[in-house]
């Protein structure tokens, strides 16, 4: 362990609180907000379509086949929709358990390898950084690729060390369930980490053995070819275009939804998706000369580094993307607990990003005023002040100020300390910022959606793209302009000064009955 002394074994009652932060950080008001789009409205009404149409083989969006990502976690969505109905908290579920069943391996790993205190410690930190808070909450496919990603690579990891197979096929059985939930990357990862651990050191017959498994890829057959040979034989040519080239050759080659950023885009996006763990995340970095020489930790460095370096070449840009290599770094930065200094600093960023939530009103306020972005976006952000009621400053300001009394006074290791921001921060997002910015962002749409139910009548969607709205009215929502009669869902920067009555606006969304002519 870097030579350093270990810490104490915390109090029992830390231990217990440690184990429940992924209860904490991915249940607590789990369905508090209205799904965001485009993304989880876009994955919730592909999952409510295949009840309405009797399809559980092809996913669909407002009648249009999608085929943006594999089936698997639209079954287990729709798992979700059948015992559930159709509400934010159960197409959140799936999320929701695959992050924390990630938290639990990640610490389940870390204590076979760096024993109970650092399990402990990367536990903490699977459960709490900003990235997954975010993705384990979500109604996408992220946090399930990301525990089969993790549970691939430990496996792999297992394999490589004790030359066991049985580690090794299970990691087949991951990656399948990968590939299934998003494709190639559940394949990519784990292939080309274990190829640059291997060529490490020296070890090229080794990984050929390990990829090439006999058993392992019949399994991997098994689990991927008969969903994907269906989709192919359902939907020929429009599959290898929409789903092959479209959203995987086209992701990593061009630009794709206005998604660019530069070169190191991710070097600014791992330190904040790692929020309150950046400092430690830094302190870690000083310690990738040592770590080489331990073969864990050099294949822990390895799999982060592939794939920032490889998500920083593609073309098309997204923060989560880079979660696939966070794993590691949750691992590292709890390996690497003993060797934080200047407290005060890694102390700095839980304590700066807490007042940001209590300020963030007054931001959504001023930008709404300002010239940034676009009328509809502007007009979103109005309801801001609005939508933040008592609630939100006494918890906010609350978790603040006591964020600032255990830092100054309370005498403890740092990284206990960073636990209590981290366990303040997931808790004042779940219970008031999260829902406060969905009732900004997303509130007029679901509002909208529920008076079109009520409504009874066709809905268009006219230059404006809210799959939520279809959830809430629980009906398709075409992508055209409105008829004569015809109600339509638009921004109320694209509503023509005639021939529209306003059934319902608020914030950017409005609701309109095209006039008969």
């Amino acid at each position: 362990m870097n030579g350093a002394a270990p810490l104490p074994v915390p109090p029992l009652r830390w231990v217990l609180l440690i184990f429940a932060l992924p209860l904490v950080a991915f249940f607590l008001r789990l369905g508090g907000a209205p799904l965001f789009d485009v993304d989880e409205g876009a994955f919730s009404e592909a999952t409510r379509e295949m009840f309405e149409r009797g399809d559980f083989l092809s996913t669909y969006l407002n009648g249009e086949p999608r085929f943006d990502k594999p089936i698997l976690i639209y079954w287990l969505q729709a798992l979700g929709y059948l015992l559930f109905g159709a509400n934010e908290w159960a197409f959140r579920l799936p999320s929701a358990i695959a992050a924390a069943g990630w938290s639990y391996a990640t610490w389940a790993f870390a204590r076979e390898r760096f024993g109970a205190n650092t399990a402990l410690a990367a536990l903490a930190v699977a459960a709490t950084s900003l990235g997954a808070f975010a993705i384990g909450r979500a109604a996408t496919a992220d946090a399930l690729l990301n525990l089969l990603i993790a549970l691939a690579m430990f496996d792999a990891w297992r394999h490589l060390e004790s030359g066991q197979r049985a580690p090794l096929l299970r990691s087949f059985v991951w990656i399948g369930l990968g590939v299934l939930t998003k494709g190639p990357i559940a394949v990519l990862v784990p292939g080309a980490v274990t190829l640059l651990y291997c060529a490490t050191r020296g070890e090229w017959k080794l990984w050929v053995r390990t990829v090439f498994d006999p058993v392992g890829l019949a399994i991997l057959a098994a689990l991927v070819v008969p969903w994907y040979a269906a989709a192919l034989a359902i939907h020929g040519q429009a599959f290898i275009d929409g789903f092959i080239l479209k959203h995987n050759v086209k992701r990593f080659t061009g630009t794709m939804e206005g998604h660019a950023g530069s070169l190191f885009y991710y070097v600014l996006a791992v330190p904040l998706l790692l929020l309150p763990w950046t400092g430690p995340l830094f302190a870690s970095l000083r310690q990738v000369r040592t770590d080489w020489d331990t073969g864990v930790r050099r294949f822990l460095w390895l799999w982060a580094a592939f794939v920032v370096v490889f998500f920083s070449l593609s073309g098309t840009k997204l923060p989560h993307y880079v979660l696939y290599g966070s794993t590691p770094l949750f691992l590292l930065i709890a390996a690497h607990r003993n060797t934080l200094r200047r407290a005060w600093l890694h102390l700095a960023a839980p304590t700066a990003f807490l007042a940001l939530l209590a300020l963030l009103p007054f931001v959504f306020e001023l930008l709404s005023t300002s010239r940034a972005g676009n009328a509809y976006y502007r007009a979103q952000l109005s309801l801001a002040a609005e939508e933040a009621g008592l609630a939100y400053y006494a918890v906010t300001l609350g978790g603040l100020v006591l964020w600032l009394a255990l830092a100054l006074r309370w005498r403890a290791a740092a990284w206990l300390k960073l636990t209590a921001a981290a366990t303040i921060q997931v808790t004042v997002l779940a219970l008031v910022v999260v829902p406060w910015a969905g009732a900004v962002l997303q509130g007029p749409v679901k509002e909208a959606g529920l008076m079109a139910r009520a409504l009874g009548e066709p809905v268009v969607a006219w230059r404006f793209t809210a799959p939520s709205f279809s959830v809430y009215r629980e009906a398709v929502t075409p992508d055209r302009p409105p008829e004569p009669g015809e109600l339509a869902l638009t921004r109320i920067d694209r509503v023509p000064p005639e021939g529209y009555e306003t059934l319902y606006a608020r914030g950017g969304v409005a609701l309109v009955r095209r006039l008969p002519q």
